[in-house]
């Protein structure tokens, strides 16, 4: 998001047409490790989900197909058992579209859609039975659970629930913005960040999702809590705020399903005053990282965890240039050597390397060009350290 509002997905929300859909086909087994990256389509000239290859050596990327996913198909998530991937389809009247993943080449095959029950479906995932899939519909500030078919399919949604909220900034917080939705590590609570509501809500998973009352954790006026991540053995939670530039920590007791604030720290600088929005949050596999990508500032902050005390108090030790404008979602590849940024602006896809010590970045030569990317979707499962 910018301010007022992010300019591509305020053009997008006008875009209504379902288009048909093209299948990635292959018949050649792909050598190393696949990525799949979504993207906007609406006056760009992406081709909709793009399937790369990442070789785990020299971090060199290599485009394996495209596939005509609809208009939009920006968030992705996959299935726990790696065979199906869901897109979103982020428009004013959203969708969610699952593919099946073929074993051998990676190829998508479509399965169906089904509508998101709202607009601008900005994030998506499963939860890690791989019965539901979760959805957060930014306009209009909702989210939806969806059941999974055997095949991998997706119901109709089963539950749609309207969150309620403002926040102080009239612009952007005049409404509810659901913005993200997790599934939390024992699959009994989900977690859902709210940027109109400056709220991180806590819901229980049992067969469909209900409101812990007291759980929530209410965030500092005007912070716009984007996206979060799971700590992954600590019973912390990192909530990437775009409003304030910050990242909070939290900590998340996963018996009441309750969360509780503890530190607040900023993205950027000190000294930075421009523009800047935070938009993605993850935490590496060792537990000893967290890194949130800025727009505006265009760079990747790199935060140490202090696990002594407990406490998961981040420090910030590195912000790199993303060699880009305006970097999306990012990620980091399954054996956490490489960090993976898509600048959506600037139509690309670069590659850091990732010293697995202490977290730190180091540009590589190697990117690839790639329209509007906004998330990047390892097929592969991480490899614990």
């Amino acid at each position: 998001m910018t301010g007022p509002r992010d300019p591509s997905r305020r053009e997008f929300l006008a875009a209504s047409a379902i288009g048909l859909i093209g299948l990635a086909r292959g018949s050649d087994k792909i050598d190393g490790d696949l990525l799949y990256v979504g993207t906007y389509t609406e006056g760009t000239r992406s081709e909709g989900l793009y399937l790369l290859r990442l070789d785990r050596r020299s971090g060199k990327l290599q485009r394996i197909d495209s596939v005509d996913a609809g208009p939009n198909p920006s968030f992705l998530a996959i299935h726990p058992n790696r065979r199906v991937l869901y897109a979103v389809n982020e428009l004013e009247k959203g969708a969610v579209r699952a593919f099946a993943i073929a074993r051998d080449t990676g190829a998508l095959t479509r399965l169906n859609e089904q509508p998101s029950e709202g607009g601008a479906p900005c994030f998506v995932s499963v939860d890690r039975s791989g019965r539901v899939a979760l959805v957060a519909n930014y306009a209009g500030g909702s989210i939806a659970l969806l059941s999974i078919q055997p095949n991998g399919a997706l119901g109709p949604a089963a539950q749609v629930v309207q969150h309620t909220g403002t926040g102080p900034n009239g612009e952007r917080q005049a409404a509810p913005h659901a913005h993200c939705i997790l599934p939390g590590p024992a699959n009994r609570f989900v977690l859902a960040a709210d940027l109109g509501a400056d709220r991180v809500f806590v819901y229980r998973l049992d067969g469909k999702l209900l409101h812990v009352e007291g759980g929530d954790a209410v965030m500092r006026p005007g912070a716009g809590p984007r996206h979060i991540a799971f700590h992954p053995r600590l019973p912390l939670v990192f909530v990437a705020n775009e409003l304030d530039s910050t990242v909070a920590t939290l900590r998340f007791d996963a018996e009441r399903g309750a969360l509780s604030p503890l530190d607040t720290c900023s993205t950027v600088p000190a000294g930075w005053t421009d523009t800047n929005y935070p938009a993605d949050i993850h935490v590496a596999a060792s537990g000893r990282t967290v890194y949130v990508s800025n727009r505006g500032h265009n760079s990747i902050a790199v935060f140490s965890i202090a696990e002594s005390t407990g406490g998961g108090a981040l420090v910030l030790d590195q912000t790199v240039s993303t060699g880009g404008d305006w970097p999306r979602n990012f990620s980091l590849d399954p054996t956490g050597r490489w960090l993976l940024v898509a600048n959506q602006r600037s139509d690309s896809v670069l590659v850091f390397g990732r010293d697995p010590d202490n977290g730190r970045l180091t540009p590589t030569r190697q990117r690839i060009a790639i329209p509007s990317p906004v998330c990047l979707r390892f097929l592969a499962p991480p490899v614990s350290p």
